[in-house]
């Protein structure tokens, strides 16, 4: 009755925009009637600069998808799922949109597709981004700026096993020079998953199976309240925002746990989240002696997030374990560079610093239990400076691009107010970077690019601190994981339709999850990261060429690594496949229908198994000129997604089902009144920081 309901919102929706849509004229400025005579610029595929993937949206089919958000998912080598943006075979990818770092996913539902001029897939990152980044997308919007007042509205109403529902507000004022922007978002979002563990080890010369069965509800609530102003003139503009972001959540998991044979007892966990976050940033820029390009960005962050949680075992003796965590973070960062032409080519130097501090205080309130996780207070301070310079140069069908990354690091750890000689450290980074490319006509290109990278592990995996989650079973951080060395060497090449990417990396003290007994009174097994090294091979073969009212695009690849640990190798490849269809059809209509599926196989530590055929869809239509868009999609709709995966570490052997409600339907309803981009030029300071706080 809920799906029949959607469907009958739709169609009176269709109905009522019908007359509008007989009289709707293209906003497009490469497409437009003058008389009886219709100019309509060819439909370009996309193509390869150097190392980047330039796809150029007015004109083709993508133009009148909806979203951004839609149009990347059409895109070779980009994949979207539950509005979550990656690039195939790139991890920690960076997303720009008018030269400003997208902070929040839903940004890219904000901008429509009609809007977009051109889209940008760095697929080898210089030494002006991080050195953890693997790919960048640089997001291009129309200029079409309006005096006046301006408001977008965007409503999304989702159902699968629970429903969610989602508001955007976003209104902007300009008049001059000045710009002024608040936007306000509501999301009250309630996930379900289900699924069993079984552990399987030898203990004290006896094989045990440790189990557990979950059942997890998490219905949370985040808000986001942001404003600022824009000040644009000549070749001088700045800017300043503040956003701050609350979040209420209550998870909730009803479940059992077992060993060997023994009958299961039943198990409730509840855990109650409330934290906020501060975040305000500035840029300013300015092209002076009409060459140099001076840049600045500026951030600071706070943020504050407090946990209690109780476990309880309620048809038994078995006493409750309550513990309580509380993380607070701050961050100060800046960013210098400046940008010029040398040597007929660009060059570009700067500097980019930043100071992180965060502390985790755990509290376990069970007396028994706190004799193998104790209490403790973890305390982190990083202080980093870095230095980096790139030149880039075209030699007719030749272009270059050469950079290097200088970074010192500071990292100072505390528990309980003692420092961690250990686990403290200071570290002197150098990383270079190199690309090459030769381009023999539009439609055949080919790059090589090398890239050294030092990758720091997330904060939350520094932690000491231990996490109860049932009678034999312990989660962990590991303070003393090192930074990874990374060197990836890249190829790329395009024939007319045809794009080919090899990447190769060999990654040192990168870190994976494993499972092993942890010493205590009694059977116990921990779940933590660990240092490994391992290298892998991603190839991929993508055919994209747009057919009329149809834009096809086929990508078939492989993942295959080489890891070794504790005498077990993890070396089964990842066959994998992606066929995502575009229609465009006429008065506004829209439908696409994307499949894919992947073979089992080893990533670092996990065993995933496969999934052969999965399949989203949507049918969307613009009404009002464009001005209000409506969209119903559906996910998963065949329910074969498989979220399963095992694990074979130190001798335990873990098995796990699980059953994500990624299958369901939604309702997007956006309405533009006089849409513009917004006008900020800024970049965050310290993308990577923000990601590991």
């Amino acid at each position: 009755m809920n799906a029949k309901l959607l469907i009958s919102i739709l169609a009176a929706f269709l109905i009522i925009g019908k007359g509008y849509a007989q009289n709707q004229e293209t906003t497009d400025s490469l497409a437009r009637e003058l008389q009886e005579v219709v100019v309509a610029a060819k439909q370009p595929a996309t193509r390869l600069v150097g190392s980047t993937l330039v796809s150029t949206i007015p004109g083709t089919n993508l133009a009148g998808l909806g979203t951004a958000l839609d149009v990347l998912a059409q895109l070779p080598m980009v994949k979207v799922q539950d509005n979550a943006v990656s690039v195939i075979g790139k991890s920690n990818i960076e997303i720009y949109i008018d030269g400003r770092p997208m902070r929040d996913e839903q940004e890219l539902q904000q901008i429509l597709s009609s809007d977009l001029k051109k889209v940008e897939l760095l697929m080898a990152p210089g030494a002006a981004y991080e050195s953890t980044t693997g790919a960048v997308l640089k997001i291009t919007t129309r200029r079409n700026f309006v005096k006046g007042l301006s408001l977008t509205d965007q409503f999304q109403l989702q159902r699968r096993r629970r429903w969610s529902v989602m508001d955007h507000l976003g209104l902007s004022y300009r008049a001059g020079d000045w710009e002024i922007f608040l936007n306000g978002t509501i999301n009250h979002n309630n996930s379900v998953d289900k699924g069993t563990t079984t552990n399987s080890l030898v203990y004290n010369g006896k094989a045990v199976v440790v189990g557990s069965s979950q059942n997890n509800s998490f219905p949370a609530t985040v808000g986001a309240i942001k404003g600022g102003f824009n000040y644009s003139r000549g070749p001088q503009s700045f800017g300043a925002y503040y956003r701050y972001n609350p979040e209420r959540g209550d998870f909730v998991n009803s479940g059992s746990e077992w060993i060997d044979n023994n009958p299961a007892i039943a198990r409730d966990i509840d855990k109650r989240i409330r934290a906020h976050s501060h975040l305000a940033s500035l840029y300013y820029e300015n092209t002076f002696a009409d060459k140099y390009l001076l840049h600045f960005d500026g951030d600071f962050r706070s943020a504050y997030a407090a946990n209690d949680v109780a476990t309880t075992y309620p048809e038994s003796t078995t006493p409750a374990v309550n513990s309580t965590d509380k993380r607070t973070s701050t961050l100060w960062a800046g960013k210098l560079y400046l940008n010029f032409p040398l040597w007929n080519g660009e060059f570009t130097a700067g500097t980019q610093d930043c100071y992180t501090h965060t502390s985790l205080d755990y509290r376990m309130l069970n007396t028994e239990v706190s004799e193998y996780i104790p209490s403790s207070l973890t305390d982190a301070r990083q202080t980093s400076a870095a230095l980096f310079a790139s030149w880039s140069r075209v030699f007719g069908m030749l272009s270059l691009s050469v950079g290097a990354r200088y970074e010192y690091v500071d990292y100072d750890f505390k528990t309980d107010g003692v420092r961690d000689d250990n686990v403290s450290r200071r570290d002197h980074l150098l990383t270079p970077d190199v690309s090459l490319g030769y381009s023999f006509d539009d439609e055949s290109q080919i790059s090589v690019s090398y890239k050294m990278a030092t990758v720091k592990p997330p904060y939350s995996q520094l932690t000491g601190s231990l996490n109860y989650t049932g009678l034999h079973e312990i989660e962990g951080g590991n303070p003393g994981l090192r930074d990874e060395r990374m060197h990836d060497i890249q190829l790329f090449g395009m024939w007319k339709g045809f794009m080919f990417q090899a990447d190769y990396t060999r990654s040192v003290d990168t870190y994976a999850f494993v499972k092993q007994l942890y010493p205590a009174d009694n059977l116990q097994l921990l779940m933590h990261p660990v240092n490994i090294d391992v290298s892998a091979l991603n190839v991929y073969l993508i055919w994209s060429r747009p057919i009329r009212r149809w834009t096809p695009n086929v990508t078939v690849g492989m993942y295959r690594q080489w890891l070794d640990l504790d005498n077990n190798r993890y070396d089964r490849p990842i066959f994998s496949y992606f066929f995502s269809n575009t229609f465009s059809l006429p008065r506004g209509w829209s439908v696409t229908a994307n499949i894919n599926g992947n073979s089992q196989g080893d990533m670092h530590t996990n065993r995933f198994c496969a999934t052969w055929f999965t399949m989203d869809a949507s049918v969307g239509k613009t009404f009002l000129k464009k001005s209000l868009t409506v969209k119903l999609s559906a996910t998963d709709i065949f329910n074969t997604a498989d979220n399963n995966w095992t694990m074979n570490t130190y001798g335990v052997f873990v098995d796990k089902r699980q059953s994500y409600d990624r299958r369901g339907i939604a309702l997007n309803i956006i309405y533009n009144f006089q849409p513009r981009k917004s006008r900020y030029k800024g970049e965050s300071a310290a993308d990577a920081e923000m990601k590991r706080l």
